[in-house]
């Protein structure tokens, strides 16, 4: 490993990697708000409601998310609609990831039982009441391992967008190796930011899912 050029790739990877964490972060929560919508849809007793929901996590969950981000970041602007490298890239990540979220999310909810349900009917509590107020903050408990798997998996997934000219950790190590010709450093050094990246990540959540626990 070439030192000299250890010393000129650790910033600009570094800086990638922030750039990688933000668009994750911004992706998980985006599509958190979708998978929460998804989930609801997917467990509501109206049938119409039930097959927009499947169609949506059959879209996103049976197509490649490379796919999906080359269809918004070239297909859209064939289509009269303007997006940048960035925009696509938050787009594509949160309605994929949306869209498995929304699994786990659903997962979660079934896995209360059902008579908390009916109490809450019985209190004249509202189906929106219910969830907010009773089933979530349970399902919450269910769902952390299963997010955090997710969640790593999101920061591996953002390597993808280097297709798409979005400049996060991968796209930054490319373009190093493209103006130095040096191929083993950059990579090397990027692997190792990735495995730093979803170490602390995987910590972080099991302290969460440990303090759940105790409750």
């Amino acid at each position: 490993m070439d030192f000299g050029s250890l010393n000129k790739v650790l910033p600009v990877l570094l800086n990638g990697s922030v750039v990688t964490v933000e668009l994750t972060v911004i992706a998980i929560i985006c599509g958190c708000i979708i998978a929460l919508i998804i989930a609801i849809l997917k467990i509501s007793s109206n049938k119409v409601l039930n097959y927009i929901g499947a169609f949506y996590t059959w879209i996103f969950r049976g197509t490649p998310l490379l796919l999906q981000l080359y269809v918004f970041y070239y297909g859209l602007p064939s289509l009269g609609i303007q997006i940048t490298s960035i925009q696509a890239a938050i787009l594509g990540l949160s309605l994929n990831s949306g869209a498995y979220v929304a699994e786990i999310i659903r997962s979660g909810i079934l896995a209360i039982d059902k008579g908390q349900f009916e109490a809450s009917r019985a209190l004249g509590f509202t189906y929106f009441q219910t969830m907010k107020k009773i089933i979530l903050p349970q399902a919450f408990r269910v769902i952390i391992p299963p997010m955090g798997n997710e969640f790593i998996a999101l920061i591996k997934d953002t390597s993808l967008v280097s297709v798409i000219t979005m400049e996060e950790l991968l796209r930054k190590a490319q373009l190093f190796v493209s103006a130095s010709g040096d191929a083993v450093t950059p990579y090397v050094m990027t692997g190792v930011f990735y495995l730093i990246m979803t170490t602390v990540f995987t910590f972080l959540f099991s302290r969460v899912e440990k303090k759940l626990s105790v409750y």
